[in-house]
């Protein structure tokens, strides 16, 4: 009884291994036995690392894994299987394959959908009836994005490196530089000469200031001047000036210079007088300034 009781125990931990075994190598494989999981695939241009149980992240939220990695001769296949049965992921979704975190790491997929609403009551992704058009359904298949990895860098890199030695880029862009460096240093020199010379145009605006105060002047003076003489009564005046002048020039001569006779003239007098009056009025009209301030 006891070597029965033994040989019960042993068969059944036997098959207790052997199933933990099977069920151990069916998560391995991916496959669930809950029901709960969906499917649909992604075709990549390039895995970029991608291995069966890579995890998928939807908005940074991980919601599945990678069932299968297929290369073909067009693309890459990768199945993916989400663990939330009525998870919505709206049209055009979008999968990009990118590292774990910034050190790098095993890759992910990464899904990501326009945020946008989704009519309400829409069937699940398991239904009969998803409208592929709004969502992703089970058996549905887009076109996913692969990130430049290192080795793509790399090879890009060296590339541009052969095309520039094919080139002779760089010979052509040394010489670029230094033809940039002259003419820097030429227009540093530009612009050392052009202070010197605002400095001499500048001493020599100094120098003229006086002769243009004085033309100044000098056209105040000729505008009273024209301002005067656009005036009718002083050129009443200037007429009247010029008769009484006449005048006197007339009575010198007939006198012939005897003094006493001229000063006891009254004629001579008052128009000596009626001349020195008319000067004075044409001397106010142009130089009013100077006579205003001859009256303080």
């Amino acid at each position: 009884m006891r070597r029965s009781v033994r040989e019960a125990i042993v068969g059944f931990t036997l098959l207790a291994a052997l199933a933990a075994s099977g069920l151990f190598w069916l998560w391995l494989k991916g496959v669930s036995m809950s029901g709960r999981t969906w499917r649909f695939q992604v075709n990549f241009a390039d895995a970029a690392g991608l291995a069966p149980r890579s995890a998928v992240t939807y908005r940074g939220v991980s919601v599945g894994h990678v069932q299968e990695v297929i290369p073909t001769a067009t693309a890459v296949e990768v199945k993916i299987d989400i663990d939330q049965p009525n998870l919505l992921l709206p049209q055009p979704l979008q999968a990009r394959v990118e590292a774990a975190s910034l050190l790098g790491g095993d890759s992910v997929v990464a899904l990501s959908a326009p945020i946008r609403p989704l009519p309400k009551d829409l069937p699940g992704p398991k239904a009969a009836n998803c409208n592929k058009t709004i969502t992703v359904c089970q058996g549905s298949v887009i076109r996913g994005e692969s990130s430049a990895s290192l080795s793509q860098v790399t090879a890009t890199m060296q590339k541009l490196l052969n095309q520039a030695e094919k080139e002779n880029l760089i010979p052509k862009l040394t010489a670029t530089v230094s033809s940039i460096d002259g003419t820097a240093k030429e227009a540093s020199k530009f612009m050392v000469d052009g202070q010197v010379l605002i400095g001499d145009l500048r001493t020599t605006v100094r120098n003229v200031q006086p002769t243009i105060d004085n033309l100044n002047g000098s056209t105040t003076h000729i505008l009273n001047f024209t301002k005067a003489l656009d005036n009718p009564k002083t050129i009443s005046g200037l007429k009247g000036t010029i008769a009484n002048m006449e005048e006197l020039t007339a009575t010198l001569d007939r006198v012939g210079g005897d003094i006493e006779k001229l000063t006891s003239d009254k004629r001579f007098m008052n128009g000596l007088r009626s001349v020195s009056i008319g000067l004075g009025a044409f001397f106010d009209e142009v130089y009013p300034e100077k006579t205003e301030q001859r009256k303080r």
